[in-house]
């Protein structure tokens, strides 16, 4: 069997003690233990699925002041630095603070040389595509490094539309991974292209997981729609341009498919979504697209490492 390439990850997550004070994340304490790892236990995963480098992020929902984000970032850098060839990170930004959200951003990527920033979907049910927020992208934009948008809970506001006649559990997982993680995140990109942020920030770079978050499959129904919506800069465009993908937590050549056939393979990044899901499987996936002739080995280098490398500027070790 054909050696794999090196491999970058970029939704792979980890959880800061200081900030695991202002929310337990008790819904993941089956994960918990490998969540705070930073050090031989996830080299040893990562080793497992062929895991070259690792780009961390919080696995988000606490907003933390401004305060607090830096002392996070700092952390998280000091944790890299036992393995810099192995890790990379994203910032976690204070998004209730766009201004100093802003400012985060530019020293975490200039002081720390983090990668970009990861951001929740939503902040408290407001969606970004209010111009309150926008201080960030245009930083983003200067900076040319890209923000990953992440799903995260429903907001109050809206957990009602996932209720019904089956149990609360049933709504929760509805909610969640079930479906409204990714609907909503899909819709939160189509909210950015309508507010005109794209045409504002043309070079922004967005990077959003699960294969696309469903907009691939609906794509072609969606683009004469929002002809009529007075944007400047297409839909077809903003997403061939603007929007990276990756395959966190989607093991499955469907959908691969249809994101191939929507998008430039260079704008595909591998991800697994660890710990929630295994390197292991990972690399059992790679394996898989490598023989199914979806794309030529060129490509598929491209997909394991060589597109991330480009869109955030690291080098995989070899």
């Amino acid at each position: 069997m054909t050696p794999l390439p090196p491999v970058i990850t970029l939704e792979e997550h980890y959880a800061a003690p200081n900030l695991l004070a202002l929310r337990p994340l008790d819904e993941f304490s089956y994960v918990l233990p490998k969540l705070i790892d930073l050090d031989e236990e996830r080299i040893t995963d990562m080793d497992a699925g062929a895991v070259t480098l690792q780009v961390l992020s919080h696995v988000a929902t606490a907003v933390p002041s401004p305060d607090l984000a830096r002392s996070t970032n700092d952390e998280l850098y000091a944790a890299i630095q036992k393995h810099p060839k192995r890790f990379a990170a994203f910032a976690i930004l204070p998004m209730a603070d766009p201004s100093d959200a802003a400012a985060e951003l530019s020293r975490a990527t200039k002081d720390l040389h983090f990668v970009g920033a990861l951001i929740d979907n939503h902040l408290d049910g407001r969606f970004y595509d209010d111009v309150f927020f926008w201080p960030v992208f245009e930083r983003a934009q200067e900076l040319d490094v890209p923000i990953y948008i992440h799903p995260t809970f429903p907001a109050e506001n809206t957990k009602q539309q996932y209720q019904g006649n089956y149990p609360e559990s049933t709504a929760y997982m509805l909610g969640i991974a079930g479906w409204g993680w990714h609907a909503d995140t899909g819709l939160h990109i189509l909210r950015l292209f309508a507010s005109g942020l794209f045409d504002k920030f043309p070079r922004l770079k967005i990077i959003i997981g699960h294969m696309g978050e469903l907009l691939p499959f609906q794509l072609d129904r969606i683009v004469p729609i929002s002809e009529r919506w007075g944007n400047q800069r297409g839909l077809r465009q903003v997403w061939r341009e603007n929007i990276w993908v990756t395959t966190s937590g989607m093991f499955s050549l469907a959908p691969l498919a249809c994101l191939l056939k929507m998008s430039p393979v260079k704008h595909v990044l591998f991800s697994i979504d660890y710990p929630f899901s295994k390197n292991e499987t990972g690399k059992q996936f790679l394996e898989e697209i490598r023989k199914s002739g979806l794309v030529s080995e060129d490509d598929f280098e491209g997909i394991a490492y060589k597109n991330a490398e480009q869109l955030l500027k690291v080098k995989a070790a070899q």
